[in-house]
């Protein structure tokens, strides 16, 4: 997924009211800036830290730029809009280049199902049983290389698993997929400190035969896209 706008450099003032961030510009200028992320953004809201924006002249916007991306040493991104995730697994899928779900020849976004829920895809083929693809952002990191989920309490997301279970049991395919939008990390496990109900339910949803895909993601200020399979730690 490119960026519509080429991206500038910033540094972050400050992260507030969830939605907002004020940063810093090159020249010297402070500009508010939306950011797309209504997480913790644990380690990754510090004053000081470089970030990436994205101008843009939209009348329609009251903030002309959109917080994108923080980079860290060593030339490593993070990406922070979660609606990129979304965005980047679409045209993957689209694509067939992802091997698990390759055989599926319909893609369909943000489909109703469960108890007033929608699923991020829903995938269909001639002959094969529907498949419901949950997608989560992972943008969380506490120990080297080791990307993390929940970086916050999530009852929506235990939900969710909750209702991807009821699929499989309805013979349908559920696959939670968490696409890691960090490039410094190799590994992926469940944050249960931050979160037990969550990591409890994905091992219930996990027994009932719901399936777990990792990816990580090719993060520069030009573009992000789908990268390789990450192996988790349980």
């Amino acid at each position: 997924m490119q960026f519509p706008t080429p991206l500038i450099p910033a540094t972050l003032i400050k992260r507030y009211k969830r939605f907002l961030a004020d940063c810093r510009l090159e020249d010297g200028r402070e500009v508010t800036a939306h950011c797309a992320n209504p997480g913790s953004m644990m380690g990754l809201a510090e004053p000081g830290m470089k970030i990436w924006l994205e101008p843009n002249d939209d009348p329609k916007k009251k903030l002309k730029y959109g917080w994108r991306l923080v980079e860290h040493e060593g030339g490593h991104f993070t990406g922070v809009d979660t609606s990129v995730p979304n965005k980047a697994l679409r045209a993957a899928l689209e694509a067939g280049e992802i091997p698990e779900l390759s055989t599926y020849s319909t893609v369909r976004p943000e489909v109703k199902y469960g108890e007033n829920s929608r699923i991020d895809f829903l995938l269909s083929a001639q002959g094969l049983p529907d498949c419901y693809v949950e997608v989560k952002s992972v943008t969380l990191s506490r120990q080297p290389a080791l990307a993390e989920f929940p970086d916050s309490v999530t009852k929506r997301g235990t939900k969710h698993l909750g209702e991807l279970s009821a699929m499989v049991r309805a013979g349908h395919r559920a696959v939670m997929f968490y696409l890691v939008q960090r490039t410094d990390c190799a590994r992926f496990t469940l944050a249960s400190d931050i979160d037990p109900d969550y990591a409890h339910a994905f091992e219930l949803a996990h027994a009932a035969g719901v399936e777990r895909l990792i990816y990580d993601t090719v993060i520069t200020p030009s573009s992000i896209e789908l990268g390789k399979p990450l192996s988790a730690v349980e």
